[in-house]
């Protein structure tokens, strides 16, 4: 089965919240709220691509995908139902925009305008920063096609537009997805 324009996708580990953490080889709970978006599973397994589409992401390559894909919802009546990306039992639709990296062979890629950016620790200073990462400094650790074609790479030191960032944790690391165009300088 495949669908014209979406990707088809299974969460990884077939699961839709990753909200257990082992302890001592013991599950644990850490949030029951299905309304958290800290708590969603923002990893996704290929399982078909489009048939139109011509490009690097291919069946059993991972995506990093937006909190919402594969949340529960109550409707009007409190009744719990599944977003507009369900498709059936474990499978959903994947609509081109609604992921942010892919990782394939172990290394994780932009996709479309995004791109991630890893906070650094705040620089000693005369001045007191009440806050633990550098304001507006990160590290590139994933990049896109257009940054590189700019001359940007992993690992390069940048500055980025206030508000822009928006939070994941990718493979247990603190990072910022930040689109393309709001990276300001290379510092």
């Amino acid at each position: 089965m495949k669908s014209i324009n979406q990707f088809i996708v299974n969460p990884l580990g077939e699961k839709r919240y990753s909200n257990t953490k082992n302890i001592g080889g013991i599950d644990f709970i850490v949030s029951t709220s299905e309304e958290d978006h800290k708590f969603s599973n923002r990893y996704a397994t290929v399982v078909a691509t489009p048939i139109l589409y011509d490009g690097p992401i291919s069946i059993g390559d991972t995506l990093l995908v937006h909190h919402n894909v594969f949340k529960f919802y109550n409707d009007m009546k409190g009744r719990r139902r599944s977003g507009k990306s369900f498709l059936r039992e474990n499978d959903f639709l994947l609509d081109y925009d609604q992921f942010f990296a892919y990782k394939k062979n172990g290394s994780w890629f932009g996709h479309d305008k995004f791109c991630f950016v890893k906070p650094l620790p705040k620089e000693d200073s005369y001045i007191y920063k009440p806050f633990t990462f550098e304001p507006l400094v990160g590290e590139i650790t994933i990049i896109n096609e257009h940054l590189t074609d700019s001359g940007l790479k992993v690992g390069d030191k940048v500055s980025f537009k206030p508000d822009s960032e928006y939070e994941f944790l990718v493979d247990d690391e603190r990072m910022y997805r930040l689109y393309d165009h709001a990276i300001t300088l290379l510092l």
